[in-house]
């Protein structure tokens, strides 16, 4: 949600002067690309994952500030709101056994978070979004005590000019209003980092934006959303809704969202920092001291601090990210689609199916956004989020006679795209057993059509039959939820429904 900032009022200047500085940074930004002074390939993965604070009975607590102090810990940080975490891991250098590393220290991270939460009456729960939610835990009383959060709500709320509208129209519909971006906080994702050459970036961009549709129906694990069932990944409609500058009139308009899919394929990652410059107005004009380009001329790499605050003030879900590291400059893609949870296998599993599918991809002779059009990209998206496990996709057809078909996903995921998978994953010097172990769930949920979104879903329904309530129903899921997740299997072989109560006496 940006950068480190400090509360503060801005004049009407400082938004012309923040923009003539971000000007500057493209103009740097286009320099550095021009005198390929980026690092080398290093083959570099990141990975983020924010998490939910839950209590015994499955309700939201808000205790982040408590319970991070606690930790005490760099790698855990504060997210939007009072019940988020966020866990940074170290990034890794794909090859081996790189995916049980990264198991192994997300087991270890987790399990000293969830205990240091629990002296506080609380646990780490990882799911997209936290059904037991209620809308009055999402207000502004309840954001992190952290000024750039409270900035970035008073600027959004200031450019929209009104109440939020939250409409989603899904099994069942939800519509209401928020005076806060708030609401955005329900939203807890995993996010994928790597690193590449300018050369490679807007190759593995075009096949992260081909395949965000497919994450989705594999990954799917939002369903539920103010007592509402939902889409089956809800978290995109309500990220765009909750933080949506634009009145009515502005989106009749066709102005564009600042949660955005996008609108085309690129060829170079400066048209995506060309693209969040023409087409959306700063947020937080915070300018730094630095003249970028006389960093440039004396031989210095620039921070481009205005360009990275903007950047990250216009949430794509694949998102150029420009930063430095040991004095080098470097550009990385962060893929922002998949949900939290439901396991560490699971989170795991998402990844390397995608890093060996964009590796895959991005390398292919005929490239699939040279087949498949950017508007079928988007639209296979909103087909995964809503329908999850069970949504067809449009994908090019194989063979000479070109066009494109529609498939079910879990169809396209077995027959095509998990082999594409797996070279990218050889590719990039992944072991056979991890490869394996990892694309093999994936490959199960596809054959069983489960994943946390319909296994959520299932379970709720199964205790509404039992007689509970709404609210007790989706109480009850979420603690199971909890429980199950805890045993770190994956969700593919989660027994549905609630377990059945031990007889007295």
């Amino acid at each position: 949600m940006g950068e480190k900032v400090v509360a503060g009022q801005f004049d009407l200047s400082d938004r012309q002067r923040y923009r003539d500085k971000l000007r500057t940074c493209l103009t740097g930004l286009e320099r550095l690309l021009a005198e390929e002074r980026f690092d080398r390939p290093k083959n570099l993965m990141g990975l983020e994952i924010e998490l939910n604070l839950v209590g015994a009975d499955g309700m939201p607590r808000m205790l982040n500030g408590e319970v991070l102090a606690r930790i005490a810990s760099r790698d855990f940080q504060t997210e939007l709101a009072m019940f988020n975490l966020e866990v940074n891991i170290a990034p890794h250098r794909l090859g081996g056994r790189v995916f049980d590393r990264l198991a192994e220290e997300l087991r270890t991270s987790l399990a000293y978070a969830d205990r240091k939460a629990g002296e506080l009456d609380a646990g780490i729960v990882m799911i997209g979004i936290l059904p037991t939610l209620d809308r009055d835990d999402l207000v502004s009383s309840n954001l992190s005590d952290v000024d750039r959060y409270t900035l970035l709500n008073d600027q959004i709320v200031a450019a929209r000019g009104e109440d939020f509208v939250l409409d989603i129209d899904g099994v069942e519909r939800l519509t209401c209003t928020s005076k806060s971006i708030a609401p955005e906080a329900a939203c807890t994702s995993v996010q994928l980092h790597l690193q590449v050459t300018p050369g490679r970036f807007a190759d593995v961009w075009n096949a992260a934006q081909a395949v965000a549709g497919v994450q989705i129906a594999v990954g799917a694990n939002s369903p539920f959303l103010f007592g509402r069932e939902l889409w089956c990944e809800s978290r995109p409609p309500l990220f765009q809704q909750s933080t949506d500058t634009r009145p009515p009139e502005l989106q009749t308009q066709g102005v564009r969202p600042r949660t955005w899919f996008g609108e085309r394929w690129i060829s170079s990652a400066y048209d995506l920092f060309e693209e969040n410059l023409r087409y959306y107005p700063a947020l937080l004009p915070i300018c730094d001291d630095e003249d970028p380009l006389k960093v440039l001329d004396e031989g210095g790499v620039p921070s481009l601090a205005e360009l990275v605050l903007h950047n990250g003030t216009v949430y794509r879900w694949n998102r150029p990210v420009y930063d430095i590291a040991d004095g080098v400059p470097h550009l990385r893609v962060e893929n922002r689609v998949l949900p939290a949870g439901p396991t560490i296998t699971d989170v795991i599993a998402n990844a390397a199916f995608y890093y060996g599918l964009v590796r895959a991809l991005a390398e292919e002779s005929r490239p699939v956004w040279t087949r498949l059009p950017f508007e079928a990209a988007a639209a296979n998206f909103d087909a995964a989020c809503r329908h999850g496990i069970d949504a067809r996709m449009v994908w090019p057809r194989r063979g000479r006679h070109g066009g494109t078909v529609e498939v079910d996903a879990v169809s396209l995921v077995r027959d095509e795209l998990l082999p594409l998978a797996e070279a990218g994953l050889a590719a990039w010097g992944v072991e056979a057993a991890d490869r394996d172990l990892y694309l093999g769930v994936i490959e199960e949920r596809c054959r069983r059509r489960a994943n946390g979104a319909s296994w959520q879903a299932a379970t709720f329904h199964r205790a509404l039959e039992a007689g509970l309530s709404r609210d007790a129903a989706l109480a009850a899921t979420t603690r199971r939820y909890a429980e199950l997740m805890r045993t770190g299997e994956p969700v593919h072989t989660w027994p549905v429904g609630l377990p059945d109560p031990v007889p007295l006496g």
